[in-house]
């Protein structure tokens, strides 16, 4: 029996939670992959039975509490007590609210909000009565601050942020030993933007900078060892959450003339068509990256910071206590 933890990863198949099964893999976890293409999934629990650990490849359509109560059944009885869970499956449409039809919005609505309130539902079925686990909600900036073209996206991070503060809270009164974690991102170069549904003849885009996924990947490991209530990645995420906060009305004034060619590229690249109602990675891998290689940033201050901030508070103390020393010695 394997002694390495267990992780499950929804939308692992490709772009971030792709990037997260192997971070986790090659740092000793065993993984679950919950995603609906065949062929994603398939790639994915190769990449983890290559560095050294088990995989179970389920697919599954978050939406569903049903298929995710089965996936967490099967994972637990294949690989063993489930340590951590990544909420990370959802999908898009990038259009103006006006012209995204009901059933797209609400599907949008059911896979990005619902699908990690089922995650998080059916984890703490199993964790609580335990008290001990991990659960990861990847979070956006657009969780704090609305964009245009992005209306069912960013009220489903809305919601989500609402609904897991509240299940954080809900947790410390009981006195459970279970953590649930918050991950804001910026725009990340993934596959997203190829089979994201749009209502423009320009390809879609994230909104610059973007970052490699394989740092928020990153992040999502260190909380599952250090958990934490909330974790920013990326400074324009900083700027981001923090800009809505000190001057929403300039956000809106500034997202009004410049959010909407922001998310639009001359660049023709791939499309594979909306993933929306079926996956697009049903008979071909697509992997973690998009087609924004040239332009990533595979670094980031910002997050290095975060996860070493008790490193450089002490270093920051050390130097002033040094400096108060010189000075009271000259």
């Amino acid at each position: 029996m394997s002694h390495r933890r267990v992780a499950v990863v929804t939308g692992g198949s490709a772009g971030i939670g792709r990037a997260v099964v192997r971070e986790l893999a090659e740092h000793g976890w065993d993984v679950a992959i919950l995603a609906r293409g065949e062929a994603g999934v398939d790639a994915a629990v190769e990449d983890v039975r290559s560095r050294g650990g088990r995989a179970l490849g389920l697919r599954t359509d978050v939406a569903d509490l049903g298929q995710v109560r089965a996936a967490a059944d099967a994972t637990e009885r294949e690989l063993g007590e489930i340590d951590l869970w990544v909420n990370d499956a959802f999908v898009g449409d990038l259009r103006y609210f006006w012209d995204i039809g009901d059933d797209e919005f609400r599907r949008i609505t059911e896979v990005s909000y619902y699908g990690q309130v089922n995650g998080v539902r059916v984890a703490l079925e199993r964790m609580r009565p335990r008290d001990r686990g991990v659960i990861v909600q990847v979070g956006s900036a657009l969780a704090f601050r609305g964009i245009p073209l992005q209306s069912a996206y960013c009220g489903a991070k809305h919601a989500v942020k609402g609904f897991t503060e509240s299940v954080i809270a809900e947790l410390r009164n009981t006195g459970s030993a279970v953590r649930v974690c918050m991950v804001q991102l910026p725009g990340v170069n993934t596959v997203q933007f190829d089979w994201n549904a749009s209502g423009f003849a320009e390809h879609p885009q994230p909104v610059a900078p973007v970052f490699q996924p394989e740092i928020p990947a990153r992040a999502i490991r260190y909380l599952a060892d250090h958990p934490r209530r909330n974790m920013w990645v990326g400074v324009s995420t900083a700027y981001t959450i923090l800009g809505s906060r000190l001057a929403p009305s300039f956000m809106d004034w500034y997202l009004g003339r410049k959010g909407v060619q922001g998310q639009l590229s001359e660049n023709p690249g791939p499309r594979y068509g909306s993933n929306l109602s079926q996956p697009k990675d049903d008979v071909t891998d697509r992997g973690a990256h998009g087609m924004f290689d040239d332009e990533a940033k595979s670094r980031d201050l910002w997050s290095w910071a975060s996860m070493h901030r008790a490193a450089l508070a002490g270093t920051a103390i050390a130097a002033g206590a040094a400096a108060a020393l010189l000075s009271r010695r000259r």
